[in-house]
């Protein structure tokens, strides 16, 4: 499997993410494809050749190790990376179906904030809100799925070091050896521990999403508006704020009041 390939589509979902978002994309890189790709791949790689029956007979040894290791770890893991890095796709999808329907708008003669379109700034709103919360539900399911069915196939999470067996066609009951299970049980905690920290992310962001408040999420950071109240003469009105980057530290704000006459008071932050 092309591994560079998967990160280099998912570092384009990246800024289409929220905060939290792109946290839970850097623990997938740096704790799960990293780390799958260096580490557990050598592990595993000797797993049938060094599975040791105390027995000659033909085809025994092979049965052996199918009927206790149905689905190889390595193999596994590498199946619920891609389920979990689907939905994420799919919001990669959207985003570009979004801007492309933008540009044709805008080729059609119709009124398109021009700011907007040459940013490329999405917001997470209406059905781009409902392909999100989605995704990041379907990566919580995937997670609870494949964390299920690890320790039902595997009768837990801890490697043994010798498994009987009496399939056919061994003669009687064999005593079989795995190669490395303390560095196998070891892999096989970590990568669920951070399995279970992927979901943790997931579930935060997904109670941030569906809060009404946060609906609404610029998928890149660029100037924003808003309005905030301001009192004169003891009277309070509505003012129109406009925030745009001030170098690395602090933003400049101008607003807009009215007293009698228009009048422009800018400060800093």
């Amino acid at each position: 499997m092309d591994w560079g390939s998967l990160q280099a589509i998912l570092g384009g979902v990246n800024k289409h993410s929220t905060s939290i978002g792109k946290i839970w994309l850097t623990v997938l890189f740096i704790f799960r494809i990293m780390i799958l790709v260096v580490a557990a791949e050598r592990v595993w790689g000797d797993e049938q050749q060094d599975f040791v029956c105390n027995t000659l007979q033909p085809g025994c040894r092979n049965v052996c190790y199918d009927h206790f290791f149905p689905i190889s770890h390595i193999r596994l893991w590498a199946l619920q990376l891609i389920f979990v890095s689907t939905p994420a796709l799919l919001v990669a999808m959207h985003v570009a179906y979004t801007r492309h329907e933008k540009k044709r708008r805008f080729r059609n003669g119709e009124k398109i904030d021009i700011e907007e379109l040459k940013n490329e700034k999405i917001h997470i709103r209406g059905p781009l809100w409902w392909t999100y919360t989605s995704s990041i539900f379907f990566r919580i399911i995937f997670e609870a799925v494949f964390m299920y069915v690890f320790y039902y196939m595997y009768d837990g999470y801890q490697m043994p070091r010798l498994v009987k067996c009496d399939a056919w066609p061994c003669p009687n009951v064999v005593d079989c050896f795995v190669s490395r299970p303390t560095e196998k049980t070891t892999f096989t905690i970590f990568m669920l521990a951070v399995s279970g920290i992927c979901m943790t992310l997931n579930l935060a962001e997904f109670s941030r999403m569906s809060c009404p408040e946060k609906a609404l999420v610029p998928t890149k950071e660029q100037g924003i508006t808003n309005t905030v109240s301001a009192s004169e003469a003891g009277q309070k009105q509505r003012v129109l704020v406009k925030s745009g980057k001030k170098g690395f530290f602090g933003r400049n704000f101008q607003i807009l009041e009215k007293t009698g006459s228009l009048q422009h008071v800018s400060y800093s932050l």
